[in-house]
């Protein structure tokens, strides 16, 4: 049975609600599950930010986050109850429901909706009506506190997959997916945010429309990062010591 999934007001109904959805992913083995993990870090974080002054305007962080969260909340809710949903969460969706991309590739696809399209509109619609550049400062904070918990769960991974530590030397992984572009998120999601905060609002659909298809064809470059023998090697050598299972992985990320 699908959680009851509901859209957020404050920082702890954000946590509370990605605590579900984890909880469900436990029960049904569904690889999103490692994407809300990781969100939930995340959530905590600015969370713990806030509470230390951390970012210029803590009230307007808050806003900020909720906005940015319930985008990934209603993207799963749609998805749940068989709804449209941006082509880009379609794909980190669709594809939890398979083993063959590595629990870094279900991350990576996550990030690759959320950050890429989900942080700029976020960002456009906490300042409606201001000037997108006051939040500029905080914006990369959150940024960058999302993009820097990727290295801090390497970790985690390698209780999962032994050979996580050794990636940089199989195929290079890392380089790999900073190839399909998320190296570049944190400009691309400033870009996309003054985008949206340059249009009105009635324009916002066809925009995202848009870039959507263009962080769509992200995704499936983070699915197929090379076709190198080597590449391809190292893909399938460490699939086959991701050995736990699906709910066994979520905990660990926890």
């Amino acid at each position: 049975m699908t959680p009851p999934v509901k859209p957020a007001i404050t920082i702890e109904g954000v946590i509370q609600e990605l605590d579900r959805i984890i909880d469900w992913s436990i029960d049904q083995s569904n690889r999103i599950g490692y994407f809300a993990c990781l969100y939930r870090k995340v959530t905590v974080a600015v969370k713990e930010g806030i509470a230390n002054n951390t970012f210029e305007d803590g009230p307007r962080m808050e806003r900020l986050d909720v906005i940015f969260a319930n985008r990934f909340l209603e993207a799963f809710r749609q998805y749940q109850a068989k709804e449209r949903c941006t082509k880009s969460w379609l794909l980190a969706f669709e594809q939890a429901m398979f083993w063959r991309p590595l629990v870094i590739q279900h991350l990576m696809l996550g990030m690759n909706a959320h950050i890429n399209l989900d942080l700029g509109i976020a960002a456009a619609e906490t300042v409606k009506g201001g000037s997108i550049e006051d939040i500029k400062p905080d914006f990369f904070k959150i940024n960058d506190l999302l993009l820097s918990l990727i290295d801090g769960v390497q970790d985690q991974l390698a209780s999962i997959s032994p050979l996580m530590r050794r990636l940089d030397v199989i195929g290079q992984f890392d380089e790999m997916i900073a190839g399909a572009g998320i190296d570049l998120a944190r400009t691309q999601a400033w870009s996309v945010a003054q985008a949206f905060a340059a249009i009105p609002e009635a324009e916002w659909d066809d925009k995202i429309a848009e870039l959507d298809g263009k962080i769509l064809r992200t995704g499936q470059r983070i699915l197929q990062p090379g076709n190198g023998l080597l590449i391809q090697l190292g893909l399938f050598v460490i699939r086959l010591v991701e050995f736990h299972p699906v709910s066994k992985k979520i905990e660990l990320l926890r």
